[in-house]
């Protein structure tokens, strides 16, 4: 998938998820189903999820590569690192990241402010997206806590994927 539709699908995947956090009622976003995450602890780990990878992304390319390595495979398409990421999903049994684990449940009154967050950060990473050579899209890899170390072209790819993930998660508990 090439730079430009990897930013589009971040920008689709994002719009939809905010579009329908945005009509949801109030309540949602503080009492979700029995031991499941709220609306507002769902979207505490996106955003959770895409601040590091932004973070990372302004750093000198030639770091990451000495700090992480280089590439050693082909790197997948969209379709296959989300299959991928299901498997390790299933094999991990409902393990969660360490960052959202017992996570709190963010106020109502916050809502606004993570909805906007998440806004920002999206289209940083569509910027960065545009603006990283598709060389170092393909060759620099970066440690995902499930997935391990993947190509930068293919954590964007999954992070695009994760938000529709958590997308479909919320429309069938509410």
């Amino acid at each position: 998938m090439d730079k430009e539709a990897i930013a589009d699908l971040i920008d689709a995947k994002h719009s939809e998820l905010i579009t329908w956090l945005q009509n949801q009622p109030d309540e949602f976003w503080t009492l979700g189903p029995e031991s499941k995450w709220t609306t507002g602890q769902q979207t505490l780990h996106l955003l959770q999820s895409i601040i590091p990878l932004n973070n990372v992304l302004s750093l000198p390319k030639f770091l990451l590569r000495f700090k992480y390595g280089k590439a050693n495979r082909p790197v997948r398409t969209y379709d296959a690192v989300a299959k991928r990421y299901h498997e390790l999903l299933i094999d991990a049994k409902g393990t969660t990241f360490k960052g959202s684990k017992n996570m709190k449940v963010p106020k109502l009154s916050d809502k606004q402010y993570l909805l906007n967050r998440l806004q920002t950060e999206e289209k940083k990473l569509q910027y960065k997206t545009r603006r990283i050579s598709d060389h170092n899209l393909d060759t620099v890899v970066l440690p995902h806590p499930l997935m391990g170390k993947m190509p930068v072209r293919e954590l964007i790819m999954w992070t695009a994927h994760h938000v529709e993930h958590h997308t479909e998660i919320l429309k069938k508990r509410y």
